[in-house]
């Protein structure tokens, strides 16, 4: 599914964000596990979140779309989980099958977690050391990853754990097996990192507290607790957004507009370093949803200017690295970015793979082994080149963005995993301007 991005002179429009990809995850699983019939509308229906209710169903949950959207799901309730007679296949997403580890552990059933290709090279170790710590068990291969067969049990010991890297993914995974632990389950961030998991286990009727000792962030999830149905509204997702705002950012005559976007101090990194560089960013308060606040944002094209990413910004931005690149490239001066080892094992090594990105289109770059360091070229990338995507979604959809400025087209070779995050990319690039052709 080979695509190019051709050069556009301007990107304009309106678009509502599309469903938060995370917030999506949790609604399905913690639905999944309430007692009761949960509603939710907005819910992101890429290829990711669908495998997330598949495997809910295997495991005994009642999951039905009803609409765009919009899905019921009646959960297990008091009854728990039961052993699946299928593997749990969760295709390309980390996420999902992190946490879903956590939710297995906590109940006494065996399952089996397999994915792709790509995500069968991503460690597990992370998630599945707490968990034998807390009384799982788990066969998996030397490298710790899919497929691996992990047995759960219903009385869990609690755990007081600081994760060596920080990781919404592995702390989400340690408080949902905490739910189902003997004692107060805590994990400690030396980095905040997105809080989707306990704002929503508190929308399911959970207590989960979350403090500051120190310079540490500390949250703590008390055993045995239930869960009950809700109805769930699912934010716009400002990870995904990213791609269209960067758009219009990078353009010569930009100016767009993104409805229902999910305003969070643990996701907004990304808006804060392009403000950094100069970016004009616009937002207006519009409600809530799912306990976030909801905002609609306009974004501008600027004459951007190289910087040094604060790193206290990277935990918030882990997912906008590839697209932050791009703004680097068409910016002027030097962008620096330090401490994102974390983007070494997700979809792709995304360090190698941004570097690669921009070498192919013209770009001077450096790799680092926590980053990266780029030479903008004051709004004259030469592009003309062919990306490979490494079968990673953000990389695809970058490289798509960055064509549309730049000064010769920008392919890519493979299109096939954006549906796992933003079925809709194509199709809003298109509207917002954009001249983005398949083959």
């Amino acid at each position: 599914m080979m695509w190019t991005s051709h050069p556009v002179a301007q990107i304009t429009g309106t678009l509502r964000a599309p469903g938060d990809k995370s917030c999506s995850h949790r609604a399905l699983i913690l639905g999944g596990l309430a007692a009761g019939t949960s509603e939710i509308s907005g819910l992101l229906e890429g290829e990711d979140v669908l495998n997330t209710g598949r495997v809910m169903v295997a495991l005994g949950a009642k999951v039905e779309r009803v609409g765009d959207g919009a899905w019921r799901v009646t959960g297990v309730g008091p009854a728990g989980l039961k052993t699946p007679n299928v593997d749990l296949d969760f295709g390309n997403s980390g996420t999902g099958s992190r946490l879903m580890m956590g939710v297995v552990a906590g109940y006494p059933i065996e399952a089996r977690f397999i994915g792709d290709a790509s995500l069968s090279g991503r460690p597990m170790g992370r998630v599945l050391d707490p968990l034998a710590e807390m009384g799982a068990r788990f066969e998996a291969s030397d490298g710790k990853t899919m497929p691996l067969i992990l047995t759960g049990k219903n009385d869990l010991q609690a755990i007081d754990y600081e994760p060596p890297h920080a990781s919404a993914q592995v702390k989400s995974c340690i408080l949902l097996a905490g739910l189902n632990a003997d004692g107060e389950t805590k994990v400690r961030e030396k980095r905040l990192t997105r809080d989707h998991s306990e704002r929503m286990l508190r929308g399911f009727g959970a207590e989960v507290v979350s403090k500051r000792d120190g310079a540490a962030n500390v949250v703590t999830i008390r055993g045995g607790q239930s869960l009950s149905a809700q109805e769930t509204v699912v934010p716009g997702d400002p990870s995904s957004a990213a791609f269209l705002a960067a758009a219009a950012m990078i353009s010569g005559r930009g100016g767009i507009v993104v409805e229902g976007m999910m305003s969070n101090d643990t996701r907004d990194g990304f808006y804060r370093a392009a403000a950094l560089m100069g970016a004009h960013v616009g937002a207006e308060d519009v409600g809530d949803a799912a306990g976030e606040r909801l905002i609609d944002m306009s974004f501008e094209s600027a004459d951007l200017k190289g910087t040094e990413i604060p790193i206290e910004l990277v935990p918030s931005m882990i997912d906008e690295f590839p697209i932050l690149a791009v703004l680097a490239a068409q910016a002027s001066g030097v962008t620096v970015v330090k401490g994102a080892e974390e983007l070494r094992v997700k979809e792709s090594d995304r360090i190698a793979a941004v570097v690669n990105m921009l070498r192919v289109n013209g770009v001077e770059v450096e790799e680092t082994q926590d980053g990266f360091i780029v030479q903008g070229c004051a709004g004259a990338i030469p592009g003309g080149g062919l990306v490979e995507t490494h079968h990673d979604h953000r990389i695809a959809m970058s490289a798509l963005v960055m064509g549309t400025a730049s000064q010769r087209p920008v392919s890519i070779d493979d299109a096939s995993m954006i549906a796992t995050s933003y079925p809709d990319f194509m199709e809003h690039m298109k509207e917002l301007g954009g001249d983005l052709r398949s083959g």
